[in-house]
């Protein structure tokens, strides 16, 4: 089935940017409703190819991205097949060349570490040339800044930068965090979102309608 254009590029004479959910085709990627991903450089549709790397259908990780995110360019996630294994005395994969060594085949998974899938909540902000790692999981409302290497989880509505990432600031006061993450405006029909875009553009939680 073709999806149409304005369903791919949402913004007119802008192939730059993309509703994310409707150019993935691997079925170990999942991205929610109006996920945005631009990129100025590359075919921002070849997502998969350039930005999801190591992500060998082997090893069955999963991407799992919600809704209303935005991912800026050059974004990456990098899966469990890049981290040769830490238990070898070895940081060589010798599984993976299993017909130089004599080794069975099915073994291959033994040249890395397996951490586990990538998880992001719903509303992240992901920054410029970002790493997210393996196994990391992001929460709701985070902000993952330019060029920062996530390596660790990010709690709800904090701001991480940096190589590591490490935590900046929370974006709002717990008490704001705490009613936010059980509004969960994301999951809202689009109606009822598009009725409060002026309450959510203020800051203020207490401006929502329809609660």
């Amino acid at each position: 089935m073709t999806i149409p254009e304005n369903k791919i590029y949402p913004r007119k004479g802008d192939r730059e940017t993309i509703y994310l959910k409707n150019a993935i085709t691997n079925e170990n990627i999942t991205v929610g409703d109006y996920t945005m991903y631009n990129d100025f450089v590359k075919d921002p549709v070849q997502f998969e190819k350039n930005n999801v790397l190591y992500h060998y259908p082997i090893n069955n990780d999963k991407l799992i991205i919600g809704k209303f995110c935005s991912i800026a360019c050059g974004a990456k996630f990098l899966f469990n097949s890049a981290n040769h294994t830490m238990k070898s005395l070895s940081s060589y994969p010798f599984p993976l060349f299993f017909d130089e060594w004599g080794l069975d085949m099915k073994d291959v998974t033994q040249s890395w570490d397996n951490k586990g899938d990538i998880v992001i909540g719903n509303d992240v902000w992901i920054g410029y040339e970002a790493v997210i790692m393996a196994g990391v999981k992001i929460g709701d409302g985070a902000l993952i800044g330019t060029r920062a290497v996530v390596t660790k989880d990010v709690e709800p509505y904090t701001i991480v930068g940096g190589v590591p990432a490490k935590p900046i600031k929370k974006r709002f006061n717990d008490e704001t965090i705490n009613a936010m993450l059980e509004i969960k405006w994301w999951d809202w029909d689009k109606d009822k979102i598009r009725n409060n875009i002026e309450a959510i553009k203020s800051g203020n939680v207490e401006n929502l309608k329809g609660l």
